[in-house]
């Protein structure tokens, strides 16, 4: 279960956050994105990110993905440190152990789907004949058996994100993150792939931690958090609520009713946008505006 504090300690976690601080300096101005995240996500768990934005979602799954490096706290993958790291051993360990999957796809449009799912591995040196059982696992697994010598400009947009996600699947990653993945498709594409992320946590235990502003999308995940002016301001356990239907059935409607009603109760049905937290620079402290 992911928490901010009241998770069980003896559940080994795929990634830690502990008060991440990440300022961004614009002329005398700082803005403090985040200011002391902090959550656990167990090994095999599922968690949806909301906020309003402005909240820090996508700063803080920057800095889970070793992508950049927070000013004060620290993230730990699989119990070793990551933003203590240099910016190459990152990268290294990003590219063995974190999927990455972003609204926009970002396939290599001269490659087809098999080779776009496979790039990884040509990028690792490895011969296909080392990964091609793997890949073929892979492509079966988010539909495109038929579609695998295509390449992206010949497929929907949902099977570009199909494609995008098996590529992260496909380094078998210790956490797989995502940041808005329904936020470029229509209704049916973007539910056929929440539900391929559930059959990827099931087949592969794989745990997964997705951004989003949309409360149907959330709903597919086993817990949601609410990210609010920086820092993780509630938390909601999907499956400690309702019926055994909906906890059985991601899609089922009583999910996306529940998070609205928290949502409500966090007085955040609108997620309407926050500024973020700014300070004026003076000499060398920072004065609250």
């Amino acid at each position: 279960m992911a928490a901010v504090d009241d998770g069980p300690a003896d559940q080994a976690c795929a990634i830690t956050a502990r008060g991440l601080v990440k300022e961004y300096r614009r002329g005398d101005v700082v803005d403090r994105v985040l200011d002391g995240a902090s959550l656990e996500v167990p090994k095999g768990r599922y968690v949806s990110v909301m906020g309003p934005s402005g909240s820090g979602k996508s700063t803080l799954l920057h800095l889970l993905g070793g992508l950049d490096r927070p000013d004060a706290g620290e993230v730990l993958l699989d119990g070793a440190p990551l933003s203590s790291l240099s910016d190459d051993d990152r990268t290294r360990l990003r590219r063995r152990k974190i999927g990455i999957v972003y609204q926009f796809f970002n396939l290599v449009p001269v490659l087809s789907v098999r080779e776009n799912i496979a790039l990884p591995a040509v990028i690792a040196g490895q011969r296909e004949r080392t990964y091609r059982d793997k890949l073929e696992q892979v492509i079966e697994l988010v539909g495109l058996t038929d579609h695998h010598s295509k390449r992206p400009n010949e497929l929907s947009g949902g099977e570009q994100q199909r494609t995008a996600i098996g590529r992260a699947l496909f380094i078998e990653p210790s956490v797989l993150l995502a940041d808005e993945p329904t936020g470029n498709l229509d209704f049916r594409s973007g539910a056929d792939i929440l539900a391929l992320f559930v059959e990827a946590q099931r087949a592969f235990d794989q745990t997964i931690v997705m951004v989003t502003h949309d409360p149907r999308s959330a709903a597919y995940g086993e817990e949601v958090l609410l990210l609010r002016s920086g820092s993780v301001a509630g938390r909601l356990d999907l499956d400690s609520r309702g019926q055994d239907t909906a906890r059985a059935d991601r899609a089922h409607e009583a999910r996306p009713r529940a998070v609205l009603r928290w949502l409500e109760d966090q007085e955040q049905l609108d997620l309407t946008p926050h500024p973020p937290r700014r300070a004026r620079v003076e000499g060398q402290a920072a004065v609250r505006l």
